[in-house]
């Protein structure tokens, strides 16, 4: 199943980011069951969240994956939801 993890950062929390995002992208790859991800930016153009579609067997799976991240161990999020999510196009 695809679920969209969609997270919040906590205000002023972009040095907690930067600081976590190597071990947050090795994270992903080690994992294998991100499709899609990418920061939430805003009008400047500074990540203020992030978007990853998981593909996974289910919602136990996505929280575990989401509990495991190396951001949310790291205090990044303000709030993170998982939303089952379906590919249109």
């Amino acid at each position: 199943m695809l679920i969209a993890l969609i997270a919040r950062d906590k205000p002023g929390a972009l040095n907690i980011r930067k600081a976590n995002r190597e071990a947050h992208l090795a994270y992903i790859k080690e994992t294998g069951v991100v499709a899609q991800a990418g920061p939430l930016l805003d009008d400047a153009g500074e990540m203020i969240g992030s978007l990853v579609i998981l593909e996974v067997e289910d919602m136990a799976a996505a929280q575990g994956w989401a509990d495991n991240d190396p951001y949310a161990k790291a205090g990044l999020f303000d709030s993170v939801e998982l939303i089952p999510w379906k590919k249109v196009i």
